[in-house]
């Protein structure tokens, strides 16, 4: 995989910000969309727009036809045992929120334990929040390793008997640690628990196959992984998702409505209330196809090679510190750090100015701010249109700011 390729087919990223050339370093915010993407959602508003599962009409069943082709899309690429495991949503935070709620209230009970980690996402931490308050259980934190890692002896120690739910994320959005998965489901299961992954940092970088991993529940985003807004998934073993209320009722999910009793339809669209998001899981499928054209390991191993080069130079600037691992195999393409006397917003403000975008703020991840005891970070996110040239210009750009701000004060 040449990056510099597969730039080409990102128009966003073909233009000057503060008259220099756009260097886009955010993806893990968001990723951009490749001109295919585009042009799939184009076409379905410009050639057959119409609700889907509802009509007997051309324009009807080809648009039936593209969103559920979508869906056997992100089976494969995820690799699930069956179509019915998964469930579009509009994004992670409803994906894991669904999970909570449903799956949750129905087997969760007061002295019942859910654990986490330190390192989660917002959307990762207060629907388990909620859930606990509501049921009267504990929630648990499993402690982490001074490089962010998991320690698993702590997680074996933190899992028990008493936890129905063990939830952490997939990739650190922050520390850009991956996390052992496959190791904490199996911990999991053997205390009766499920195992729920916040997948959004996880399946846009690499190869995600939910039955090697053995979680329940697996939830990621459309728009990390070059899809559009608005657009996520839920996967979850047919097991669960058989025994799980919905949580949104309405048209579409029915099976039979009366005056006083109503009946769902079968998975996955009993928990697809409404008319659903087409055109985002339209371009949710040319996303798949366009990222399994790259290659899972290929953009994985890119991003490898991008965090060991940016570690390297970064690592040379003084007064910078960088969190999380520093071996680049053991994270994705993340690095966060920090300039010391300068704040975030600063250095992020300075590089925008040199049309550099990086992120700057907490991250949705007050609790590891703590851990970390900072109140603030800045982050650069690589992804598949990024190259060595790029993380040159942030190095060149955090320079400037060091020294900006040592003349200024």
């Amino acid at each position: 995989m040449r990056a510099s390729d597969v730039r080409k087919q990102f128009p966003i990223l073909d233009q000057e910000v503060n008259g220099h050339p756009l260097v886009y370093l955010d993806s893990a915010a968001t990723s951009q969309k490749p001109v295919q993407v585009i042009e799939a959602i184009d076409e379905y508003y410009k050639g057959y727009n119409s609700n889907v599962h509802r009509g007997v009409h051309t324009l009807g069943t080809r648009a039936t036809d593209k969103y559920e082709g979508a869906r056997e899309k992100v089976r494969r690429f995820i690799h699930a045992s069956s179509k019915e495991e998964i469930i579009f949503t509009r994004g992670t935070t409803t994906a894991i929120n669904t999970v909570a709620v449903s799956y949750g209230r129905a087997n969760v009970n007061q002295g019942d334990e859910i654990v986490i980690t330190y390192m989660e996402h917002h959307s990762n931490i207060i629907p388990w929040q909620q859930l606990a308050k509501e049921k009267g259980a504990e929630l648990k934190f499993i402690p982490l390793r001074e490089d962010g890692s998991i320690n698993m002896d702590e997680a074996k120690n933190t899992i028990t008997d008493k936890t129905k739910i063990v939830s952490t994320s997939h990739v650190s959005n922050v520390l850009g640690v991956i996390n052992p998965i496959k190791e904490l489901a199996a911990i999991a299961h053997r205390h009766g628990a499920v195992m729920v992954v916040d997948g959004a940092q996880g399946a846009p970088h690499m190869k995600v196959d939910v039955r090697d991993l053995d979680c329940d529940f697996y939830a990621f985003s459309g728009h990390k992984m070059c899809a559009p807004t608005g657009i996520g998934v839920l996967y979850g073993k047919k097991e669960h998702l058989e025994k799980m209320e919905p949580i949104e009722f309405g048209g579409e999910m029915i099976d039979f409505v009366g005056l006083y009793e109503s009946t769902w339809k079968e998975l996955p669209w009993k928990f697809e209330a409404g008319t659903p998001i087409i055109a985002g899981a339209i371009g949710l499928g040319a996303a798949i196809d366009f990222l399994t054209e790259i290659g899972s390991e290929a953009i994985l191993e890119h991003e490898h090679k991008l965090a060991a080069y940016a570690l390297e130079k970064m690592s040379e600037i003084e007064n910078l510190t960088i969190y999380g691992p520093l071996e680049a195999e053991k994270r994705a393409g993340v690095i966060t750090f920090n300039i010391e006397d300068v704040h975030p917003h600063d250095v992020a403000t300075v590089l925008d100015a040199e049309g550099i975008a990086v992120r700057a703020g907490h991250h949705c991840a007050q609790p590891l701010m703590k851990w970390l005891d900072v109140s603030a970070t800045a982050r650069a996110s690589f992804y598949i249109y990024n190259t060595e040239q790029d993380i040159d210009r942030l190095v060149e750009g955090l320079v400037k700011t060091k020294e900006y701000f040592t003349n200024v004060f």
